[in-house]
């Protein structure tokens, strides 16, 4: 039996009008290769339906139809909905899956949380937070004014981490852990950051001031902002995060204030295609 978990507003609609076509490719074939999970949206729709075939085996098809789509990407799936269906269909057909690796978060009162993407605890988490909160202006403007507004109260936040075992202090602006490369449609905020690898990929910034953060940001779609002596990396299989007033955000969703403790899990989607 396949399960579809649709939203038909993601992307802002845009794939609306391929909706019916996919939808029918995949009726065709229900009965077809065992049970399955097939997800029509964008990271937050995936991101939903991680939460329950992570670590079961059962098979999850994406169906990429939002405004990023940044997990289709970096899974190295279609990027377009008709394309993601015809593989899902012959995965289906042919029993075709792979093993992809989670990152499972782990909160202060016990709740177990997974994504696929990038977890932000960082500067783009507060805007995230702050845009939430915001009744005007509608749509994608009101991050713009987020952006505008936490740009002007930037700080550092001091950081307690615990980096497979190690515990360290330090003050930072920008903090990122990865499964995958990207978040935001489109920025490689990790970019070194594999999901076959078994490893956590873990980007931060030292405090800076609101210039060079601006100078920084846009390097942020090539992931050439490594290469600044201000922003540093480390690999790591388990890390835990706590700052004050900071709630993070993963695949784009917010999941709650921090303290955290994420841990790769490898191999714990069963991908089709």
């Amino acid at each position: 039996m396949i399960t579809v978990l649709s939203n038909p507003d993601a992307g802002r609609g845009r794939h609306a009008r391929d909706l019916p076509r996919v939808l029918t490719r995949l009726q065709k074939l229900d009965g077809e290769g065992g049970d399955a999970v097939v997800v029509i949206g964008g990271d937050g729709t995936v991101h939903r339906a991680l939460q329950t075939v992570a670590g079961t085996g059962v098979p999850l098809g994406i169906v990429p139809t939002g405004t990023g789509n940044d997990m289709a990407a970096c899974f190295g799936l279609p990027p377009t909905p008709l394309a993601a269906a015809d593989t899902i269909a012959e995965a289906l057909r042919r029993n075709k899956t792979r093993q992809v690796d989670l990152a499972r978060v782990t909160t202060v009162d016990g709740r177990i949380i997974w994504y696929g993407a990038v977890l932000a605890a960082g500067f783009d988490a507060i805007v995230n937070e702050r845009g939430n909160r915001m009744r005007w202006p509608r749509g994608p403007r009101r991050y713009d004014v987020a952006i505008m507004l936490e740009l002007m109260r930037l700080r550092p936040r001091r950081y307690h981490l615990v980096l497979d075992g190690v515990p360290c202090e330090l003050d930072a602006v920008l903090l990122a852990v990865g499964n995958t490369a990207q978040y935001g449609g489109g920025m490689r905020i990790c970019p070194d950051a594999d999901p076959n690898d078994g490893m956590l990929h873990v980007v931060w910034g030292d405090p800076m001031s609101r210039r060079t953060l601006v100078r920084i940001k846009p390097g942020i779609y090539q992931g050439t902002h490594v290469r600044h002596p201000a922003v540093h990396q480390a690999r790591v299989r388990e890390i835990s995060i706590d700052a004050p007033d900071i709630v993070c955000y993963a695949d784009g969703e917010r999941l709650g204030p921090l303290p955290i403790t994420i841990t790769v899990q490898p191999g714990a989607l069963t991908l089709l295609g």
